[in-house]
């Protein structure tokens, strides 16, 4: 029997073995144990006895003080997928492949999404190596190589631990949409002319970060109100990783203010919506052309004898699902045809994603990319100067958040999502 890192040579004097029995419950470290009135009679007489040395834990992290065996299965999906980089990385050197260089280019794109996970696994795998050889070094004699190798294993678990948490998300399937651009559109909801007025603050909220973020963005369509906002307005926003990011502020964003038209100082309260849409080529979303009906109109405004005698704005309707865009931004028809078609296409996409995705709804509070518009996401509350995020129940100063300092609520929201995919998925533990 052992009690906690001792060995037991007895608990009872021999005579008494066979009448009583006893159970110890050890719950100390054996240092405070060994000075304990317990322990000290055991000692006296010789029934305990302090052991050579204490077992070592097998290949493990350790969270929270208890060792925590990682999952092979965790494993074993790791190595499948640098079997496949591997075979990605075989394709790269055909001949049939090389010579077709949008195939060459698809497959290292394929192939360079898995490079972290096999650095990953090749890291993980060199501590299980140096924790192997920890243990052995520990069973030596020398009093002074095992405190060497009792170091060497604490410092191999401390980096397992945190590798264990890289290793899960890793794990997690990718968007597709995830590198793709997007068109980001932002809607006037409930309370008149504040709501478009507060629907213009949103496009220069979102316009200021996508500057942050090193993206280009321009207003590609939009609608003004007679108070000074905008009724609608779609963003187009080219960069690396814009939807792994913009997805997340798809929903309502509530304000709470004192309008600049309140004459009595009251706090109104006002919505705009925000939908993303990732953009998409002609491949994955089929446009039938008997479904379209599209006029040349004059645009209008600002930009000389072009805009306002020849016509180059598109009027264009979809039939099927009586979408109906009005795009201006191009000095050309055909520039603004290919743009009206282009925005149709992420709007019709991201009808059909809503579907799938309200088909297999999961209870996750990041219902991200589903854009829904009833979902009230952020709340902005100029009085207290405080912006809440209620899916992360957390607040944010208010002034950061209107000049597009979003970054740390996205990066929150990422690690939220990623928690819930974790758990949906059993390695949350």
């Amino acid at each position: 029997t052992r009690v906690a890192g001792y060995r037991c040579l007895s608990l009872l004097p021999p005579a008494k073995r066979c009448s009583s029995r006893v159970q110890l419950l050890v719950a100390a470290p054996s240092s405070q144990l060994m000075a304990g009135p317990l322990l000290l009679p055991l000692i006296a007489h010789g029934w305990l006895a302090a052991p050579r040395a204490p077992p070592l834990p097998a290949m493990c992290s350790r969270r929270g003080g208890a060792a925590v065996m990682v999952d092979a299965f965790v494993l074993d999906r790791l190595r499948e997928m640098r079997k496949v980089h591997d075979e990605l990385g075989a394709q790269l050197e055909d001949p049939a492949v090389q010579a077709n260089v949008e195939e060459m280019l698809r497959v290292s794109r394929e192939r360079s999404k898995l490079d972290s996970t096999v650095e990953a696994l090749a890291e993980w795998e060199s501590l299980e190596q140096r924790l192997e050889e920890g243990k052995e070094l520990f069973n030596e004699e020398d009093a002074e190589l095992r405190e060497m190798a009792r170091a060497e294993i604490r410092e191999v678990e401390e980096a397992m631990e945190a590798l264990d948490g890289r290793l899960k998300l890793l794990l997690l399937p990718t968007d597709p949409n995830d590198d793709k651009n997007v068109m980001f559109e932002i809607r006037a909801g409930t309370g008149g002319d504040e709501a478009a007025i507060w629907a213009n603050d949103l496009l220069s909220l979102y316009s200021r970060y996508a500057q942050s973020q090193g993206w280009q963005s321009r207003v590609v369509s939009a609608s003004d109100s007679d108070a000074g906002g905008v009724r609608d307005a779609t963003l187009e926003i080219k960069g690396e990783s814009v939807y792994s990011k913009l997805k997340f502020e798809a929903g309502v964003h509530r304000v709470q203010r004192v309008p600049a038209t309140e004459t009595q100082g009251r706090v109104h309260t006002s919505t705009a919506t925000v939908a993303i849409m990732p953009e998409v080529d002609e491949v994955a979303v089929e446009i039938k052309p008997g479904d379209i009906e599209m006029h040349a109109a004059r645009s209008g405004g600002a930009g000389g004898q072009n805009v306002n005698k020849v016509e180059t704005a598109i009027d264009l309707t979809h039939k099927p699902t009586g979408i109906r865009l009005f795009v201006t931004q191009e000095r050309s028809q055909l520039k603004n045809k290919e743009l009206a078609l282009q925005m149709l296409r992420a709007k019709l996409y991201q009808m059909q994603v809503e579907e799938q995705q309200a088909a297999v709804a999961s209870q996750r509070k990041m219902q991200v990319g589903t854009g829904s518009r009833s979902e009230k996401i952020r709340t902005y509350n100029y009085k207290d100067s405080r912006c809440t995020d209620h899916r992360l129940g957390s607040n944010f100063a208010l002034d950061g958040v209107l000049t597009g300092q979003i970054e740390p609520i996205i990066q929150q929201c990422i690690a939220l999502d990623e928690q819930e995919r974790l758990k949906e998925l059993g390695l949350d533990q």
